[in-house]
């Protein structure tokens, strides 16, 4: 110990038990001190740097542009998004990423005045290859298709290229995130909504085969199709007004997609609909899934659409949003624009991000033919590698070793014993829940009475 540290611990040694605490506290308050100084310094840089991120625009002078009412064809990777429509507690969704793309590029000068329509709400994770908003956009031209001379604007007068529209695609897209893309872009009629003139939503949900029965689960599918209440296949969303669930189903189809074998292949269920209901695709998957792993019969889908025998949704737990993608939306007299380079660099990219997950993908599997060429002890001590025995015994082993494929895409805890639908109990009636908000919403009415 040095001369310097011994006369330290002598000093320590001699002081009182008062002395100790204040010299104590006094350590203390300056490690504090220290802290709050680092913390300071460190918001300090924060905000210099955001201030150097988002410098000041300039004054734009919207009123030398007439609108276009336009439909922008939108697909968007939404696995690290909260959703696609926007919300007071995030800003990590879909439309936020739009409109900080729109305003930054001065094609709208807010939302509020945009005339913003979309045709899909995605929920948090789900992809989307076919979106669709419409929204009044500043345009170089003075007429056309969807053009809406602003009042009292000066775009007759304004120089520069009055016949040349804006390259809408390009533009947004340098400024939106990589998995954001702008696909295409068209003129419409002002009147146009990108929600109430779509005529039907088509999507896709893919899952890998495993042990599923696709045939039954295609089977079942087809007992969805036509107009029906589907209160049991999705979760009620009373508390936004909405309660009517009846909803009419054009077309189901489930099958095989991919070329793998073993139970590998990858496989998609597709429905197309004038319109869905809250988590409505994800309950259905849900339901064919059972039905595919043989737990329920396809009959149980007409149970379930029975509603003046089952008025109430047995509890269930819904599949992903992970796999779901709204893949495609129909209007009539819509004729889609695309830009060459954009269309190209859009392709590129994609191409990209392919390349990166087929690689891992394949990295995976490789470890899973690996490991099925493993030998190890059967039971009664016996050894093998492939395993040999009747037919009957091999199909046996291969429904083992694939049964897991499909468990990750079912939200919730898997049980030992399969309790079917029909005994479950039973979610809150359509009556309960539109008396429990009516009485919320009458009391929060009176509430707000007494505060004023």
């Amino acid at each position: 110990m040095s001369v310097s540290a011994s006369s330290e611990t002598h000093k320590l040694e001699e002081l009182t038990r008062e002395e100790l605490i204040a010299k104590v506290r006094q350590l203390e308050d300056a490690v504090t001190k220290l802290e709050e100084s680092t913390k300071n310094t460190t918001e300090q840089l924060t905000t210099q740097k955001k201030q150097r991120r988002q410098k000041p625009q300039r004054n734009f002078d919207f009123t030398k542009y007439n609108t276009r009412h336009v439909a922008l064809k939108v697909a968007y990777l939404g696995w690290s998004y909260d959703g696609f429509q926007s919300q007071e507690t995030t800003d990590n969704t879909i439309e936020a990423r739009l409109f900080e793309a729109l305003t930054k590029t001065r094609l709208i000068e807010k939302r509020q005045t945009s005339n913003y329509h979309r045709c899909g709400r995605t929920d948090k994770g789900v992809s989307a290859f076919g979106q669709v908003i419409s929204l009044d956009l500043r345009t170089n031209l003075t007429d056309g298709a969807g053009v809406i001379p602003r009042p009292e604007g000066t775009a007759n007068h304004r120089e520069g290229d009055k016949t040349t529209e804006i390259k809408y695609v390009y533009i947004l897209n340098k400024v939106l995130p990589p998995d954001i893309r702008v696909l295409a872009w068209a003129p419409v009629d002002p009147d146009f909504s990108a929600r109430f003139s779509c005529q039907q939503r088509t999507y896709k949900y893919f899952f890998p085969k495993g042990n599923l029965d696709i045939q039954s689960m295609h089977l079942a599918g087809q007992k969805l199709v036509g107009e029906h209440d589907f209160r049991n296949f999705c979760k009620m969303d009373v508390a936004n007004g909405v309660v009517t669930f009846i909803r009419r189903i054009i077309s189901t189809h489930v099958c095989v997609t991919g070329e793998e074998t073993g139970g590998y292949q990858m496989c998609e269920f597709q429905v197309v609909g004038n319109a869905f209901l809250w988590h409505q695709v994800r309950c259905m998957v849900a339901v064919l899934f059972l039905i595919g792993q043989g737990q329920e019969e396809p009959g149980i889908v007409d149970d379930l659409l029975d509603v003046d025998r089952h008025p109430r949704k047995p509890q269930y737990h819904m599949a992903s949003e992970l796999p779901l993608v709204l893949y495609d939306s129909t209007f009539d007299g819509v004729e889609w624009i695309y830009d060459r380079e954009t269309h190209e660099q859009t392709l590129h990219h994609l191409q990209k991000v392919w390349c990166g997950h087929v690689i891992k993908t394949n990295i995976v599997k490789s470890m899973l033919d690996s490991l099925e060429n493993v030998q190890v002890p059967m039971e009664g001590g016996k050894e093998g590698g492939r395993f040999e025995g009747t037919k009957k015994d091999e199909e046996s082993r291969s429904c083992v070793e694939i049964l897991k494929q499909n468990e990750s895409l079912i939200e919730g805890t898997r049980t030992k014993v399969y309790r079917p639908l029909l005994e479950r109990p039973r979610c809150e009636s359509l009556e309960d829940r539109i008396e429990h908000y009516s009485k919320k919403r009458k009391l929060e009415a009176v509430d707000t009475d007494q505060s004023s």
